[in-house]
């Protein structure tokens, strides 16, 4: 009985079994339904582009770089694998600004890509007329699709994996939450405690089939092969037009022309030809025809060059773009490697690198929350949403990314009972963590339809407006995403004292906000847990992390009497925040809101409507949660409005919350980053014991060699994340989120510094730092405290 079964022999799943068997993983079995590298990894492009737009998708597609030269060591055969370098070109300006974020994060991983004007890109055959720069890639490389694939094979056969083609798994076997093994088409099953999907295309009906959500689509790629061209350099850099969304690479004196479009071609892989081997689909002309004019604009001697092939096969692109890697939230031992974006060939290296690690611990190596399956919201896995979103996810490869883009397609999948209500009063909605929220409120059309800039923010000035709300008056937020998990059962406390850095054990009514971490002291989770009775907890965390949190508690809650009920979307939450949140709550209710101690909750009346509400605040102002059953949320939001209350949005509350200092799962806080790193020692209860405490205790006696700072950044550049940190010329870290405060109008950045043995705050904070922002350099000081009340005195009004 082997221990890991891999579906899917393509170079993703090749990759995974030969990982898997280097780190001495015996009895690992992969099953291809047709013949190795038959389904999509046969007809790939080849490219091998080492940088991405962040540093963990960098570090992932690097391992490239020096695993296919290991692994031709190692076999005796050849991969094809060649350095080429390669040109990232733009047409505008904000494209500019873009690429130079790109190379700052190139360059912290380790790669040396540099900002070139066009009279520097080395490429004669090229027309460059209308480009204003580019960016060069030293490390960019080809490698042979199949050959790659095979001495994978040959690596993992040698390290003791067997491999069996012709054997087609029709379903994935499960009990409860448990994977059991496989069934194969003749109906015989084969016994196995994890498996891992990699079936490309094919992965998202057996993911089905069990209940696990994979939002999916695979779609008709395309590219041209030409004729040979007289003169073509030899290896021919791989060039990249962004902003006409086409790439050109060599071939052996030949050029390979393809592209990412918008309305991209559907295709079904469980149609008549789903089951072909090495499938090649219709020529589709129309389809190609404008990336055939922009690659006889960029290169003009292809007007007298021949096409000796067009390829169409199938590929598979995602809902957000972003690979679905990692242990389904859905189901224990099932792992899932599947839509690489048309970048499968180039990260199979690093994914069957990470997912292996995942594979044998059962929890990621890294941070690898960007591209973790857990990340799905299930609905978007629904094929209408996927067609949908085919208009736009495979071009977004190559658009410009605007920051604060809106997607278009498929919006509206999910919204809170409160949408109409918020609609109302002016909302502009977008997408966070997939709901629609209001970003803003507008309050003429002219507020409506903003542009998009590389700069200053055109809706700024109306988050300055509506956080000078609160200064004497109430605004409401829209909350209601929160994940919303009970914990009910005899040892409910128990799991969560297991699971939580603070004491769990407190009065009811209490609400403490705490940690989850895993066995190397990250921060798996940032929660606010409320005690709602002896043996019912309340767990609130983030809307992005619903599916992650869900799975987390229940993996720890096994073999215990607890049970982990998703109460998400039984509740609508209004924050109720501002110097006049408690007179704008006595006109609507008769409990009392002057004897409510922070970080407590009661049941109350509002509006004659049963809540829950919770004093906390991510603003920093005086205020409450109001958690509201969703068939009573319009009239209390009815009544909080007549009230006096007004709305205000997502934006406004990101920048309000940068000025307290409080961090953010998911970019300040992550597996990767210890409460201790992270400025949240006041979280810990050392009394007690918790899954991470060995590895903090450690981190503590050893001394910490990195610090979360606030820093306020000179000169208004807008602040993203992965802004590099220097001092002295030296990168000493990087930030990790940053706004521009709505009420200090201070431009604010958080991020992780590295520090000198038995550094204190003061000491970091007397170091001279410069963030590195788009190419230019900005002073920025390290604070001592938050900019904004930092004695926390509008908190307590």
């Amino acid at each position: 009985m082997p221990n890991i079964v891999i579906i899917g022999g393509g170079a993703v799943g090749l990759s995974v079994a030969y990982h898997l068997a280097l780190r001495g993983e015996a009895d690992v079995l992969l099953l291809e339904r047709n013949q190795l590298t038959s389904g999509t990894s046969w007809h790939a492009a080849g490219i091998v582009g080492p940088l991405r737009a962040t540093a963990a998708m960098t570090q992932i597609a690097s391992h490239a770089l020096t695993l296919f030269p290991q692994l031709e060591a190692e076999t005796g055969m050849s991969t094809g694998y060649r350095h080429t370098g390669g040109y990232w070109l733009a047409r505008k300006p904000e494209r500019m600004d873009e690429l130079q974020r790109i190379c700052a994060v190139g360059r912290h991983m380790g790669l040396t890509p540099e900002i070139v004007t066009t009279d520097k890109v080395d490429v004669p055959q090229l027309d460059l007329t209308g480009h204003v720069g580019a960016l060069m890639v030293p490390e960019d490389a080809n490698v042979n699709p199949v050959d790659l694939c095979m001495v994978y094979a040959r690596a993992a056969k040698t390290r003791g994996v067997v491999i069996r083609e012709g054997v087609e798994v029709t379903r994935i076997l499960r009990e409860g939450t448990q994977v059991t093994g496989v069934e194969l088409a003749d109906g015989s099953r084969i016994t196995a405690s994890r498996v891992v999907l990699c079936a490309g295309a094919w992965s998202k009906h057996l993911a089905d089939d069990i209940g696990v959500a994979l939002p999916l689509q695979p779609v008709e790629h395309m590219y041209i092969v030409t004729e040979p061209i007289p003169g073509l350099a030899n290896p021919f850099p791989v060039v990249r037009d962004l902003d006409t969304g086409i790439y050109v690479k060599g071939d052996a004196g030949r050029l390979v022309i393809g592209g990412f479009e918008p309305d991209a071609k559907c295709w079904n892989p469980l149609g008549p030809e789903g089951n072909r081997a090495f499938l090649e689909l219709p020529e589709d002309w129309e389809q190609f025809a404008p990336f055939m004019e922009a690659a006889l604009a960029l290169v003009p001697v292809l007007a007298e060059t021949g096409i000796q092939r067009f390829m169409n096969g199938p590929e598979s692109f995602t809902a957000d773009t972003r690979p679905l890697v990692g242990q389904a939230p859905e189901v224990d031992g099932l792992f899932v490697a599947a839509g690489m974006n048309s970048v499968g060939i180039m990260s199979s290296a690093g994914i069957g690198k990470v997912l292996a690690d995942w594979v044998i611990a059962g929890e990621a190596p890294s941070d690898l929350w960007g591209i973790d399956i857990a990340r799905v919201d299930p609905k978007t896995a629904s094929p209408q949403h996927m067609a949908a979103r085919m208009k736009e996810a495979v071009s977004d490869l190559f658009a410009l990314h605007w920051p604060f883009k809106q997607p278009k397609a498929g919006r509206g999948l999910r919204t809170s009972a409160l949408h109409q209500h918020w609609a109302k009063q002016g909302a502009v909605f977008g997408l966070t963590a997939g709901w629609e929220r209001g970003l803003w409120y507008a309050k003429d059309e002219s507020e409506r339809h903003l542009p998009y800039s590389v700069g200053a923010q055109a809706w700024y000035g109306i988050a300055v407006r509506e956080a000078a709300a609160m200064r004497d008056g109430a605004v409401l937020l829209d909350l209601s995403p929160f994940t919303k998990i009970d914990v009910t059962g005899a040892e409910a406390l128990a799991l969560l004292q297991r699971c939580a850095t603070a004491n769990m054990d407190v009065e009811t009514g209490r609400a403490i906000y705490t940690l989850a971490l895993n066995d190397r002291g990250g921060i798996e989770a940032d929660v606010t847990v409320t005690r709602l009775g002896a043996t019912h907890f309340r767990v609130v965390s983030g809307a992005a992390t619903r599916q992650k949190d869900v799975a987390f508690l229940r993996r720890a809650a096994h073999g215990l009497s607890a049970t982990i009920t998703d109460v998400t979307e039984d509740h609508c939450v209004i924050g109720v925040m501002g110097g006049a949140a408690r007179d704008v709550l006595r006109a609507v209710s008769r409990d009392d809101w002057a004897a409510f101690p922070f970080s407590t909750a009661r049941a109350v009346s509002v509006a004659g409507q049963q809540c829950l509400a919770t004093r906390l605040s991510f603003v920093g102002e005086l205020g409450w949660e109001l958690m509201i059953p969703v068939a009573t949320a319009g009239a209390v939001f009815d009544a909080l409005i007549a009230a006096g209350a007004r709305p205000m949005g997502h934006y406004a509350l990101d920048a309000c919350r940068i000025e307290k200092g409080y961090r953010h799962w998911g970019h300040d806080l992550g597996p990767d980053i210890t409460p201790l790193e992270a400025g949240l020692s006041f979280t810990i209860d050392w009394s007690k014991d918790f899954r991470g405490r060995n590895a903090l205790l450690h981190q503590r006696s050893m001394g910490l060699e990195r610090r979360m700072v606030l820093c306020d950044v000179s000169g208004h550049p807008l602040m993203l994340h992965d802004e590099p940190i220097l001092e002295n010329g030296v990168v000493v870290g990087m930030t990790t989120s940053g706004a521009r405060g709505a009420r200090t109008g201070q431009t604010l950045a958080l991020g992780l510094v590295r520090i000198a043995e038995g550094e204190a705050l003061a000491q970091t904070c007397a170091r001279a730092f410069i963030i590195h922002v788009a190419g230019r350099d900005y002073p920025a000081k390290a604070l001592a405290k938050a900019p904004y009340d930092p004695a926390g005195e509008r908190m307590k009004l």
